[in-house]
């Protein structure tokens, strides 16, 4: 498939040049226009586009909704994101926050749909709860929702913000059974730590990781696929997840050092996650099993970190990336895989009654 592959902003600048259309404001989300800010609360503020004259705004910094003066002037909002396909990553959430500040206006919005990497089948893991609502998790989602930013944004219209006028401008030839190499598009990181349609098939799972003292792989070139800590033994390790006989995975045992985030210039022993069967691959419960096996092997140094952790500053990380006070005491616990797995999939089931509703595709 021949593509495009030019920012938007160099597709839609030349018309406001010629007088098609005007670009009245620019917005941002979490790692800026173009990808390249590290990590999580790493902010970002907006300034003037001296180059093209007009205002960029940031919606990861001293604002993550945008006030009535950034979108005074404007006919309608374009919101064109890229999603990874689970409920943490932010970029649904800022466009949340569009909708919402959007409605209070009376501004239109369309929303550019684009293809859910990790497919548009599977849904795995626990729905959030309200009482754990967060900048990861503004309403109730699965952990994999299967679903793409489009119908994401019909369903946030419709149960939360249904003053909003949403337009969803859909896609061609795509359809819920592909991954994204079966789309023929370029990856193009949303993220630093995203380099790979591999690091979004199990980010579902490992950004878990980041509410512990475990290093998710920052600091390495396979960011959640590669897991570990300097108190881990890599062979016993995978040894034991190993013997679970997860769907689809294998454990290579290795040793690894990261040059920036957790446990930087030290060596840890750990795991590479190699996904060798998409279609039966459970990524929630597969780190949830990870979580368990670290915690059996090193209860004593194993730590959940400490708010604050993507601006909530009172709950804990892990609570709010669960979405729910069950999931960090079953993984403490080692509650049985197979109980864990059925409680995701209850959950799932509840939540499909709303999601049918709103998928395009």
């Amino acid at each position: 498939m021949d593509c495009r592959i030019d920012h938007i902003l160099d597709l839609l600048g030349p018309l406001h040049f010629a007088g098609f259309l005007r670009i009245g404001a620019v917005f941002g989300p979490q790692h800026r226009l173009f990808g390249h800010t590290q990590d999580n609360m790493i902010e970002w503020e907006g300034s003037a586009d001296a180059a093209r004259g007009w205002p960029v705004y940031s919606l990861y910094g001293a604002r993550r909704e945008p006030s009535d003066e950034m979108l005074a002037g404007l006919d309608l909002l374009l919101i064109d994101l890229p999603d990874v396909g689970a409920r943490y990553y932010t970029f649904i959430w800022t466009m949340a926050l569009c909708l919402k500040a959007c409605a209070r206006l009376g501004l239109p919005v369309c929303v550019l749909d684009r293809p859910n990497p990790i497919g548009g089948e599977a849904v795995e893991g626990p729905v959030l709860t309200p009482e754990f609502s967060s900048f990861v998790g503004l309403h109730p989602l699965p952990t994999r929702h299967g679903m793409t930013i489009g119908e994401i944004a019909r369903c946030l219209r419709s149960e939360f913000y249904p003053a909003c006028e949403v337009a969803v401008m859909e896609m061609e030839r795509w359809d819920r059974s592909m991954y994204f190499e079966d789309t023929g598009l370029p990856w193009v990181m949303p993220s630093p730590n995203m380099p790979t349609p591999e690091s979004a098939v199990v980010y579902p799972g490992g950004c878990l990781l980041e509410a512990t003292n475990l290093s998710e792989g920052r600091g390495t070139t396979r960011p959640f696929e590669i897991v570990g800590a300097p108190f881990l033994d890599a062979s016993e390790f995978c040894g034991v997840l190993r013997d679970l006989g997860l769907r689809g995975v294998k454990f290579r045992p290795i040793e690894f050092e990261p040059t920036f985030n957790k446990h930087a210039g030290k060596v840890c022993g750990g795991c590479f996650v190699h996904v060798r069967d998409r279609h039966i691959f459970e990524p929630v419960l597969t780190y949830v099993a990870i979580l368990q096996t670290a915690i059996g092997q090193a209860r004593s140094e194993f730590e959940w970190k400490e708010p604050p952790y993507e601006y909530e500053f009172e709950k804990r990380p892990i609570d709010i990336l669960a979405g729910n006070s069950w999931l960090a005491p079953a993984i403490e616990d080692e509650m049985p895989l197979d109980e864990v797995r059925q409680r995701f999939r209850a959950e799932a089931r509840c939540f499909g009654q709303v999601r049918s509703r709103y998928l395009a595709y």
